[in-house]
């Protein structure tokens, strides 16, 4: 009887170890199944984790330029000292003048005595010095020159403070809800005083001066050069030195601006393009220079690496002849005014994106030519991501009398 006792158990305890031993197959399998491991609640971690891509700057972001998609983000709204990025604004506003033919770059710009005042990054501009706006942008973009800065906004709005409100202004317009200029050049500003950014809003304007205005590396990837002082004590020369260092070891570079203060301490926006991928990366509050550089280069690859260019050249797309209604002739040709280009990131396959030729449900005559009679349609995974107009490439009469009366004889006659 004992003997049947000590089987019994024996077989309870085989079992209990064996039930034991599947539930930690299955939770091993879960695990394997969720992603999860030990220690890991399933949250996806941080994007610095997910990119590979490790920031100590106390913020940042990458953007791809075309569309404006965030790629990587780090504190991206986070508002913070902007220091000499703040000149990107200044210099979006100068270029905006140039392209409303406000100015020329020629135009002679004079000093001011406030602006001969200005401190740090400097070229030593004194009151009554003339330069060129073409100088003045060489001497903001290369040598980050607070004096000329403000010898610009003086000269675009007439004071340094109305340039401010349209610096500020053009802010909101960009969607920069968490940006507030107090001066044009970034000296000696602080968050108390009212002036600040933020990564994102520093690549919305990077971006938007790179897209609208790509002349700004003809200044912005000067590594030196060198201007004339002229002035009563007469003519010297004085040397420019670009703060952006990657100008000279990162392929595809564009620009675009450093910035640092004590407060600030080390910010950079760099915007670069490759096979027709272009990219701003912001660093803000980066513990060094060697850092904010390395660490916009890292964020650079990481774009690079996980994105690739899609196009298509508007002559490739055939657009056949559409009815006319009411015309002199029954059809009018049509031309694709501009050509396709879309940047993949991630898994966005080019395979993936539809095509779609939308032509408007009636054409009445008169059309001109240029006259928009539709749009190509690009669509990915079910979203519209471009769509470019289709206009008429020849300009069709309204029929009259004499049209009609031709089409009726000539209906008759082959009767």
């Amino acid at each position: 009887m004992k003997s049947g006792k000590k089987t019994v158990i024996f077989i309870k305890t085989i079992l209990s170890l064996v039930m034991s031993f599947s539930l930690v197959l299955c939770n091993i399998n879960l695990a394997s199944a969720t992603g999860s491991s030990p220690g890991n609640t399933g949250d996806t971690g941080s994007t610095a984790t997910q990119t590979g891509v490790s920031i100590l700057a106390k913020a940042a972001v990458l953007i791809e330029n075309n569309s404006g998609r965030i790629l990587f983000e780090k504190e991206k709204d986070t508002e913070l000292v902007p220091a000499s990025i703040t000149k990107i604004m200044t210099l979006l506003l100068i270029f905006e003048a140039l392209d409303n033919k406000k100015i020329t770059l020629e135009d002679n710009v004079s000093t001011s005595e406030y602006a001969a005042s200005m401190g740090g990054s400097q070229v030593f501009l004194e009151p009554g010095e003339t330069q060129t706006v073409d100088t003045m942008i060489k001497c903001i973009s290369i040598a980050s020159a607070n004096d000329a800065a403000v010898a610009m906004a003086e000269y675009i709005s007439g004071s340094e403070t109305e340039f401010v409100q349209k610096m500020n202004e053009k802010a909101k317009e960009l969607g920069m809800v968490h940006t507030s200029f107090k001066n044009c050049n970034g000296l000696d500003d602080s968050i108390t005083s009212g002036h600040y950014s933020s990564a994102y809003d520093v690549a919305l304007m990077s971006r938007e001066l790179v897209t609208k205005y790509p002349e700004i590396s003809n200044y912005s990837t000067v590594w030196m050069d060198e201007i004339t002082h002229s002035t009563r004590k007469g003519t010297t020369q004085f040397g420019l030195t670009n703060t952006n260092k990657l100008i000279r070891t990162y392929t595809g570079i564009t620009g675009l601006k450093t910035g640092s203060t004590s407060k600030a301490k080390y910010c950079f926006s760099a915007t670069a393009e490759r096979g027709g991928v272009s990219l701003t990366a912001v660093v803000m509050a980066a513990p060094d220079p060697k850092e904010r550089f390395a660490e916009a280069a890292a964020l650079l690859d990481y774009g690079f690496s996980n994105c690739t260019n899609y196009s298509e050249e508007a002559s490739k797309i055939h657009i056949k002849p559409q009815k006319v209604i009411n015309g002199i002739k029954d059809s009018i040709n049509a031309e694709v005014t501009g050509d396709f280009s879309y940047t993949l990131c991630g898994n966005e396959s080019s395979d993936k994106i539809e095509k779609k030729i939308m032509i408007k449900p009636q054409i009445k005559a008169p059309v001109k030519k240029g006259d928009i009679i539709g749009n190509v349609v690009y669509i990915l995974n079910g979203k519209e991501i471009d769509k470019i107009p289709i206009q008429a490439s020849e300009n069709i009469k309204e029929a009259g009398y004499i049209t009609y009366f031709q089409r009726l004889l000539k209906r008759l006659l082959m009767c």
